[in-house]
């Protein structure tokens, strides 16, 4: 009889979460995310799913922290396999995640049609299919049982678990878990899924998830601290003012969910004040309206700022006169032949798919453009080639001039800097915390993370080799 985890992605790697409890032969997968990275090798970690050795029918439930494509990217996918089990989550989660995999489902479905006839033309062979359709999509929400937080609920013999507000994402939570086997050993687990962040717009700050003895923690920023928020928003103010004068573009590759309504919080507060000169902004991409029409419909996450806006002063935060949303490819092209100065905000948040590389093809080799990276880029990704700073890009299997512009600001990242993630472990019970594993993070960062906890007086800290099963008790 025992209790083990271990981590089937986001080991040493900061996309594709999930994370397996089991308590005795009882399974319990903690998020289910797709990687990201270079199509072709990511397709083949995503297609893997669980690994040789662990059957998707033999999982006996799935708990979600939120819904981010990296945490719950693959459900859709667990369920053709063969899982049959509930899957809990917050109620927001629940919503986003059904919009995130919905969307994924049609982006895989277009990507298909592009590339086989883009192959066509080559006289090449393309044999690719996505690796689920919508119908897949809502089979697994069949499967969703919602959670509101701080409501403990027994998912399985022996085990019970509890959701906190993450302050990550709308509807993101840290999950405790309580697991008893059949000897009478017991271990409360925490799992942070993405740490979130003090004093962020729209949602609430992230809660402590004390009274565990031990914690899976994210370490994507390990070894960097952000900037400030108000650092941050004088920037954007000055390269949407350098947009104006250039006449250019100014292109911001955004996942749908959290940052771009953020982007457009604070491009409405600049506006506003008359910092930023009038010109258009818009949002292309469809899943962001929708992602929108979401956020205004859980006012239970917001901070009070916001729920005072949408309730106490009926103003909506996340539209304005500037503020225009794409609905259609037909007007999303039309944005790549229009003049400047405007604003695009566009998916996919590391450039890998979607509209934003069609924005990227027809942007980045005009030197009046501006490409502003406000995002993690994984390994791997044209996102990181860009961050990274090279000069020529292929994307849809052609080669592009970088003429433009590359800017970053991380303070708009949703994850927490390792100092903000020390902090927020000064809430915990460190004497009753017996170890830390590290996960969700690449080399440098997992490695500085270590000796950062270390230092905050974590007991003891291990970076999570992939597959590698630890017993905890």
């Amino acid at each position: 009889m025992s209790i083990t985890i271990r981590s089937l992605g986001a080991a040493e790697e900061v996309t594709g979460s999930k994370h397996l409890l089991e308590v005795d032969s009882t399974k319990i997968l903690i998020d289910c995310g797709a990687f990201q990275g270079k199509r072709a090798k990511a397709d083949a970690k995503n297609r893997a799913l669980l690994g040789d050795d662990v059957d998707p029918a033999s999982i006996d439930a799935l708990l979600l922290t939120h819904a981010h494509y990296d945490h719950c990217g693959l459900v859709p996918y667990l369920v053709k396999k063969g899982f049959k089990g509930s899957i809990y989550s917050t109620s927001a989660t629940r919503d986003l995640a059904n919009l995130i995999m919905t969307d994924s489902a049609h982006i895989q479905e277009r990507d298909a049609d592009y590339l086989s006839r883009q192959a066509e033309k080559k006289n090449e062979t393309f044999d690719w299919k996505p690796l689920y359709d919508e119908f897949d999509v809502i089979h697994a929400m069949d499967q969703f049982v919602t959670v509101g937080y701080h409501r403990p609920i027994l998912i399985a013999d022996g085990i019970q678990a509890e959701f906190l507000d993450a302050g990550h994402i709308l509807g993101s939570a840290f999950i405790r878990v309580i697991a008893k086997d059949k000897e009478g050993h017991t271990a409360v687990i925490g799992f942070s899924g993405d740490l979130g962040r003090k004093n962020k717009p729209i949602i609430k700050d992230p809660e402590c998830l004390d009274g565990i003895d031990f914690l899976l923690l994210e370490s994507t920023y390990g070894d960097r601290l952000h900037e400030s928020t108000d650092d941050a928003v004088a920037r954007l103010e000055k390269l949407v003012n350098r947009t104006a004068e250039t006449r250019g573009k100014l292109i911001i590759p955004a996942f749908a969910v959290e940052r771009t309504q953020e982007l457009v919080f604070y491009l409405h507060l600049l506006h506003d004040k008359g910092r930023i000169p009038e010109m258009p902004i818009w949002v292309d991409s469809p899943m962001a309206l929708n992602a929108t029409s979401i956020f205004a419909i859980h006012p239970e996450c917001y901070d009070k700022e916001t729920y005072d806006l949408f309730t106490t002063h009926a103003k909506n935060p996340f539209g304005f006169a500037s503020l225009n949303f794409s609905r259609s490819v037909e007007e999303s092209k039309m944005l790549n032949q229009a003049k400047g100065p405007m604003i695009i905000i566009s998916a996919d948040g590391m450039c890998e798919f979607g509209r934003i590389q069609h924005h990227l093809m027809h942007g980045i080799g005009d030197p009046a453009n501006t490409v502003l990276i406000v995002g993690y880029m994984a390994e791997g990704t044209l996102g990181r080639r860009l961050k990274d700073g090279a000069k020529e890009v292929r994307i849809h299997g052609d080669w592009y001039q970088v003429r433009a512009d590359i800017q970053e600001i991380d303070a708009f990242s949703a994850h927490a800097d390792w100092q903000e993630a020390v902090d927020w472990l000064g809430c915990i019970d460190k004497k009753r915390l017996r170890k830390t594993y590290l996960v969700h993070g690449e080399g440098e960062a997992l490695t500085a993370m270590q000796k950062h906890v270390l230092d905050a007086g974590v007991q003891a800290a291990e970076i999570v080799k992939p597959g590698e099963i630890y017993t905890i008790a």
